[in-house]
């Protein structure tokens, strides 16, 4: 169990600006290829800009204007869920790992936060040139959040996540580096973000959650 080995042997704690860790290699080589393969669509060759937000997802209105559920927009975002997990067999090993009771006990007992009913969410991501996101705390109803970064293009390692304490200061850029990543319990002043930085080609990542709403996947009992 590739993730559960990074949490328990390869990473590290720490406390500034609030607690995290840091993981080393947390993927499969399997997993590292579906997220590089996975079919994301390119926002600037729709006309798109991004707004500091993932919710680029919905489309400007007459982009997705008739199409009640988004259509072409949708493919802006990749969640694995049980209807495409056949696309992603390493991915959805992955996700059997996250539902593991061994897996979410040992995170559970690392944050100090009840997991035992929740579900787990896991987007692939593929940020292209003119990407940021502006510093925020994640919705209460994720309990858990986690990025992990796949970098096979020798793209900058300050296109990791930035760290910011209350007042907004930037404290910590985490290093986009190939199979590295960081996780912490969301929580108020867990603010994150990424400044506008020079995108090359791509920033590839795995977004992963536990969350109190229902998804394809509750972890098991």
């Amino acid at each position: 169990m590739s993730f559960l080995d990074s949490i328990t042997n390869n990473s590290k704690k720490y406390d500034d600006p609030f607690i995290h860790w840091e993981l080393n290699k947390p993927l499969t080589d399997e997993q590292i290829n579906e997220i590089i393969n996975a079919d994301i669509a390119n926002p600037t060759e729709h006309n798109l800009n991004y707004d500091g937000t993932r919710a680029i997802d919905g489309g400007e209105g007459k982009f997705r204007e008739g199409i009640s559920d988004g259509g072409k927009a949708l493919k802006f975002r990749c969640f694995v869920t049980k209807e495409n997990s056949n696309q992603f067999p390493g991915l959805t090993k992955f996700i059997n790992e996250l539902q593991n009771k061994k897996t979410y006990s040992k995170i559970s007992e690392l944050v100090g936060k009840d997991l035992s009913n929740s579900f787990v969410r896991v987007e692939v991501i593929c940020d292209r040139k003119g990407f940021w996101l502006k510093p925020h705390c994640d919705i209460k109803e994720k309990l858990i959040s986690c990025l992990l970064f796949v970098n096979k293009h020798n793209e900058s390692k300050e296109l990791g996540t930035d760290f910011y304490n209350s007042e907004l200061k930037k404290v910590k850029t985490l290093p986009y580096l190939d199979n590295y990543g960081y996780f912490f319990s969301s929580g108020p002043n867990t603010w994150h973000g990424m400044e506008k930085k020079e995108i090359v080609k791509e920033r590839r990542c795995l977004q992963v959650n536990y969350v109190t709403f229902k998804t394809d996947w509750k972890v098991e009992d």
